[in-house]
């Protein structure tokens, strides 16, 4: 009777462990609803799904998501023209803001449950949860929402960078911003006015050079009434511009090196007009000895982006609470409105950031 008892007891206690592994491996099976795509689809055939949410990795802070934001990048990652970054996640969304819900026993930088930050994402933002090397999250600054944190850091940070890390600018340079009503145009005509710097923008409207004359531009020329040479060369009493910041490229090139001095930089960053010159490009640049400056920011390594990061949190953060820099928004969707945000931004007829609200923001969190 011992042995059968023993025996019965042994079995029970298996089975227990069994359910008790089961148990366990369901419960950390957590899902999170998130933007899902097929390659190469149209922006109605986005959705939203239940996937499973990100794990920590070693240095890594867990995020819940209240707001990310649509990018450039992001409709071209959708389309199959810009692949996500191999072994980060292949959820859209280079940016987001909300709160710390866990961190890594392995930590670059040091924060606690329940800061408010927003982060430069390699991918995932577009989700209730992300996951983000400790040193790519600021904290939100105090006169921000986290609504508008969430559209902060991708294009700010390029708008940096490009300005600053890789075009070298310096007070009192004329500097020509393609896009100017894009998020990244906004950002870079406000942080060339920090500068003491003269932004001119090219736009497609005159809506839009209005609106960005309203945060600082001197003057701005629509591209769609033909070649702006002239008018820029006007603007500046024909010496023409130090900096060109293009996210345009093929299409613009000849215009690009007629508005440029000798010596001058040219910043690319996009490739909107397309990839291929047909002209003597090189013949104009040896001319005027103008440098070509490619940038990208997705790409980078990780210490690099947290070394641009620390720099902007010092130079740029603070100016925010200070209202010398504003988030610029054109408007803020649902998660759900995925679709409709890629639509809008493809339309180009948006002024500024297209926010995606992953969370309903309260008047607590404002």
């Amino acid at each position: 009777m011992r042995l059968v008892s023993t025996f019965r007891l042994s079995i029970s206690l298996a089975l227990a462990s069994t359910s008790l592994v089961n148990v366990t491996s369901t419960a950390g099976m957590a899902t999170m609803r998130a933007v899902q795509y097929e390659s190469g689809c149209l922006p109605e055939q986005m959705q939203i799904k239940q996937v499973p949410r990100p794990t920590l990795r070693s240095g890594e802070i867990l995020i819940k998501v209240h707001s990310s934001a649509i990018n450039r990048a992001e409709t071209l990652q959708r389309k199959g023209l810009y692949p996500p970054i191999k072994g980060e996640s292949e959820i859209l969304g280079l940016e987001a803001a909300g709160e710390i819900v866990e961190t890594h026993e392995v930590c670059h930088k040091t924060w606690n449950i329940g800061d408010h930050v927003m982060a430069l994402l390699p991918g995932g933002g577009n989700a209730e949860y992300v996951t983000v090397d400790s040193q790519h999250a600021m904290k939100v600054p105090k006169s921000m929402s986290l609504l508008e944190a969430g559209g902060i850091p991708e294009v700010w940070l390029t708008a940096y960078q490009i300005l600053h890390f890789v075009g070298k600018l310096k007070a009192g340079e004329k500097v020509l911003i393609h896009a100017g009503a894009s998020g990244v145009g906004t950002a870079a005509v406000q942080l060339v006015q920090l500068a003491n710097a003269v932004p001119l923008i090219t736009a497609g409207s005159a809506d839009k050079i209005a609106f960005v004359k309203s945060l600082g531009a001197v003057d701005g020329f629509n591209y769609k009434e033909g070649s702006w040479v002239s008018k820029v060369m006007e603007a500046t009493n024909g010496e023409g511009v130090d900096l060109v910041i293009d996210c345009v490229g093929g299409s613009y090139w000849q215009q690009n090196t007629d508005v440029l001095k000798t010596d001058g930089r040219w910043v690319l960053y996009g490739l909107m007009g397309g990839a291929n010159v047909d002209g003597a490009l090189l013949r104009k640049l040896l001319s005027k000895r103008i440098s070509i400056l490619p940038s990208t920011l997705k790409t980078r390594d990780k210490q690099y982006k947290a070394d641009l990061i620390r720099s902007f949190e010092t130079n740029i953060l603070p100016a925010f609470d200070s209202k010398a820099l504003k988030p610029v928004i054109d408007r803020s969707l649902e998660l759900e409105d995925i679709g409709k945000a890629h639509a809008l931004m493809e339309s180009n007829l948006n002024a500024g950031k297209i926010l995606l609200k992953v969370i309903p923001t309260t008047k607590e969190e404002l």
